[in-house]
C-alpha cells in the first residue's frame, strides 16, 4: 500500500534510510525537524510504502511551483522487484500533476547502479546537456553515507 507520508512515519523512514547501503543523508535536512519542515511545505506529495505493517519504501517529493523533485527514493532490499518503487513514483507524479507541476527531476549518485538501472528501466532520461552545481549555505549540514 502506498500512502502519503506523515511525521508519524519519520522513525521508520529514518531506520529504512540507515539500512540502505550507499544511501546518503544530511545531518540537518534529514533530521526530524528538517523532514517536518519539508512535509509542511509539501504536504501532498511525499509517500511511504507499507507492507507487513511497516514502512518498506519512501520518497520525499516536493516542488517549487515550477518543477518537482524526488529525494531519497528507496525500497527496503528485502522488498525490491515487486513494483513498490514504481508505485511510489507514480503516486508522486500524480500528486505533482494535481498541483499543476509539469516536470519532475531527481538526482542519483553515479555509483548507484541499482537506482540508475531502475530509473532507466521506468523511462526516465538521463540528461547530459547541463551541469549540476551546489553551494553550501550551512557547513553543519553534513552528508553521511551508509557503508
Amino acid at each position: 500500500m502506498v500512502r502519503l507520508m506523515t511525521m508519524d512515519d519519520y522513525e521508520q523512514v529514518h531506520d529504512l534510510w540507515m539500512r540502505i547501503k550507499g544511501f546518503a543523508i544530511r545531518s540537518i535536512d534529514d533530521s526530524k525537524e528538517g523532514v517536518e519542515r519539508f512535509l509542511k511545505r509539501n504536504p501532498t506529495t511525499s509517500v511511504v510504502a507499507i507492507e507487513d505493517g511497516k514502512v518498506v519504501g519512501a520518497i520525499l517529493c516536493g516542488h517549487d511551483g515550477r518543477r518537482g523533485c524526488l529525494y531519497h527514493v528507496c525500497v527496503d532490499p528485502d522488498y525490491r522487484r515487486r513494483g513498490i518503487g514504481k508505485s511510489m513514483v507514480v503516486f508522486c507524479m500524480e500528486a505533482l500533476k494535481k498541483e499543476e507541476i509539469n516536470k519532475v527531476c531527481l538526482i542519483a549518485f553515479t555509483e548507484n547502479d541499482i537506482g540508475n538501472s531502475f530509473w532507466h528501466h521506468v523511462g526516465w532520461v538521463q540528461r547530459e546537456d547541463l551541469n549540476y552545481y551546489d553551494f553550501v549555505l550551512n557547513s553543519e549540514n553534513i552528508i553521511a553515507f551508509n557503508k
